[in-house]
């Protein structure tokens, strides 16, 4: 018998999983800081109007697109190790520094404590001002946050590449990607406490110090499959399986020296644009009720983040997106293990199956008539659809595209993403302000001023899933890699 044969493969690759679901607990924790805090702490401190809030959440995001058009290079140039660990440590320090905002304001301001900026009559001059220089403010951090956290997705999904065969990949996607779940589902469960215990600006540090533990973890346990102790060789040949597959490919060395695909040569590839399309038209969904879902509640409902009705219904939201959305990585493996599919069509026929949950969107306002609980089952069968359906798109990447370009593609999506989602916050919030001045004299579907906003948002949001599985079918309609040639 061979080694292979008589030794016991081991299963590395799982730890490393669960670092990058970790990460990106901890990620979404970060960014859900501000939505948690923001309604029923920050803007009574600062006099916010929802104009203001979603100005921050639609530059934080332009932040986040234009960062991603330069991580992913900087994360295929540095390597994932290293890079993983800058991305991680710029947006730690980002989150921290959230909570030295209210004492800037202060002394920007001349006030000699935050009860004094809260005292200020609303609408007047000073509050005027207050309002404008604790946003930008707040933009600096957020700016800062952005840089870091673009890092996160083409990093995770790059070491994910080298430790899974393509087989696995959307199954551990799904699972770390899982993370921005779980992330989202802890998140309303502690912060509103913390905030309420300690003050916002204790909730910024406390989580923002997790991703300092992280550090520690990670260059502790990760190194490439073929150069960690960990891994055994059963296992690596197991990792290393589709090399076989590879008709370009003589030997595993060839695999490990190909050339990146030069980056505006991306841009002359289908594939490159069907995974852009698949961001764009639904990245921003995601954002739009990971940003605004504690706000709506407490607008539509009156349950405050912290209070106990309010928490309840964020965690039963997400914890529906955290228990469904795993299922969307092993959904395509069936199709590829039973049914016999490519990898592709396999993806693409799940994809299509998520893009279906979102289209229940459409009746979350009109039953949030009758309770508050079902827009928070609604929202969250949506988002576990796009959870589901963003595991997918992140693996049509490592079918398609050579390991030396996984990062940048991954990048440039989620910059493509991160406009959309600058868009429908940043309109979101002028739209909500708007609609709430109009009153009665703007209707949608039988709901008057702020709530017939919300009717609309969810409307565009129910449909963006088929349009852009539609687009990315037209575009690449069967299995196709791309081949790089010397």
């Amino acid at each position: 018998m061979t080694p292979v044969q008589t030794t016991k493969m081991s299963n590395f690759r799982w730890v490393i999983c669960a670092l990058l679901f970790l990460a990106t607990t901890v990620n979404y924790m970060d960014r859900q800081v501000l939505s948690l805090t923001w309604k029923d702490f920050i803007a009574v401190d600062f006099h916010w109007s929802d104009a203001d809030y979603g100005t921050i959440t639609g530059l934080f995001s332009l932040f986040y697109a234009i960062a991603n058009l330069f991580s992913g290079k900087f994360i295929d140039w540095m390597g994932t190790k290293k890079g993983y660990l800058i991305a991680i440590f710029v947006w730690s320090t980002g989150a921290v520094l959230h909570a030295g905002c209210g004492w800037a304001a202060m002394q920007i301001e001349g006030y000699g404590s935050i009860e004094a900026l809260r005292a200020v009559q609303a609408g007047s001059d000073a509050a005027v001002a207050i309002a404008t220089i604790s946003v930008w403010l707040f933009l600096s951090c957020r700016l800062i946050l952005a840089v870091g956290e673009a890092g996160n997705f083409p990093a995770a999904i790059k070491a994910t590449a080298e430790y899974f065969p393509k087989k696995d990949r959307a199954f551990a996607t799904s699972i770390f990607n899982s993370g921005a779940s779980v992330g989202a589902l802890a998140a309303p469960a502690t912060i509103p406490l913390l905030a309420r215990a300690w003050g916002w600006e204790m909730a910024f540090v406390i989580i923002g110090v997790l991703g300092y533990v992280w550090m520690g973890l990670w260059v502790w346990l990760y190194d490439e499959p073929h150069r960690n102790k960990r891994v055994n060789q059963a296992e690596l040949n197991y990792i290393e399986q589709d090399l076989d597959d590879l008709a370009e490919v003589q030997n595993r060395q060839a695999v490990k020296e190909q050339k990146a695909i030069p980056f505006f040569k991306c841009f002359t590839f289908k594939q490159t644009w069907a995974f852009l399309v698949g961001k764009f038209m639904t990245d921003g969904v995601w954002w739009f009720f990971l940003f605004w879902a504690p706000a709506y509640f407490s607008d539509q409902y009156g349950y405050t983040s912290d209070s106990g009705m309010g928490i309840a219904l964020i965690f039963t939201l997400y914890a529906i997106v955290t228990v469904l959305s795993i299922g969307g990585g092993y959904l395509p493996k069936y199709f590829v293990e039973k049914r016999g599919m490519n990898p592709y069509l396999g993806r693409m026929r799940a994809m299509f199956i998520f893009a279906c949950f979102p289209v229940l969107g459409l009746l979350a306002q009109p039953l949030g008539a009758y309770s508050a609980w079902w827009p928070a089952i609604l929202i969250g069968l949506l988002g576990a659809g796009h959870q589901a359906w963003s595991a997918n798109l992140f693996s049509t990447i490592g079918d398609m595209f050579p390991k030396s370009t996984i990062g940048t593609i991954v990048g440039l999506g989620t910059m493509t993403g991160g406009l959309a989602s600058m868009g429908i916050n940043m309109g979101s919030g002028q739209f909500f302000k708007w609609a709430a001045e109009q009153g009665s004299a703007f209707t949608f579907f039988g709901f008057e001023g702020k709530p017939a906003a919300y009717m609309v948002v969810f409307c565009v949001c129910s449909v963006a899933y088929l349009i852009g599985w539609c687009i990315m079918k037209t575009l690449v309609p069967k299995y196709k890699p791309i081949i790089v040639e010397d």
